[in-house]
């Protein structure tokens, strides 16, 4: 077998190079075409470029998020905020704070989370309601439900307190907000059985 001359092999050598530098041409050519077309055919500039592609691979969350904020507002109850929403965003929805709340006791600035819950204290307010939220943590287990202020799904929490009781306890405190836990028999449905079963388990305060 006849082995190449050097000549051949230079020339071998140079055709191999060609080809893959005109490959490489081609490469970079059909790339920037496809730039070109998904820019709307404008000059590219590569560090723009790049912080675009950065940006594609951190999508923004556009989500909605629900909590639930009672206490010191005006409109106690369900808010719904954009993804990345703050404490005082949900204030604002719920009306304001009112005079009497406790701004020691909160941080505004925290950013809440789906499903969290958020209690304004009042201020000199010591006990809080089972369930609630101060700087996004929880309280302890152990504390009672404060009748004035908790949700309806606190309130059937309680022995014997179904959906329809617990409406009317809500319909109840928004006219006569309850000074003692003796006040809840005034409810239609409350006997003196049903509010021995609850009565260490709620507070007014």
């Amino acid at each position: 077998m006849d082995y190449f001359t050097k000549k051949e092999q230079i020339v071998i050598i140079l055709l191999i190079l060609a080809i893959v530098i005109i490959s490489c041409f081609s490469f970079l050519n059909k790339k920037y075409s496809f730039v070109k077309e998904e820019t709307g055919d404008r000059d590219v500039d590569p560090e723009e470029l790049f912080m675009e592609l950065e940006d594609e691979s951190e999508p923004e969350d556009n989500g909605i998020i629900m909590v639930h904020i009672s206490g010191q507002v005006h409109n106690p109850g369900l808010v719904e905020l954009p993804y990345g929403s703050r404490v005082i965003d949900a204030v604002n929805l719920a009306g304001g704070l009112k005079k009497d709340a406790d701004l020691d006791k909160m941080n505004l600035a925290k950013k809440l989370t789906d499903e969290e819950k958020i209690y304004i204290p009042k201020i000199g307010e010591e006990e809080i309601p089972i369930g609630d939220f101060i700087d996004g943590q929880n309280n302890d287990s152990n504390s009672k439900i404060n009748i004035n202020i908790c949700s309806k799904e606190e309130l059937m929490s309680l022995p014997g307190i179904g959906e329809v009781l617990a409406g009317r306890i809500l319909e109840y405190r928004e006219q006569n907000p309850f000074k003692t836990i003796d006040d809840i028999k005034n409810v239609s449905g409350i006997g003196e059985k049903k509010f021995e079963s609850i009565k260490e388990l709620i507070t007014t305060r």
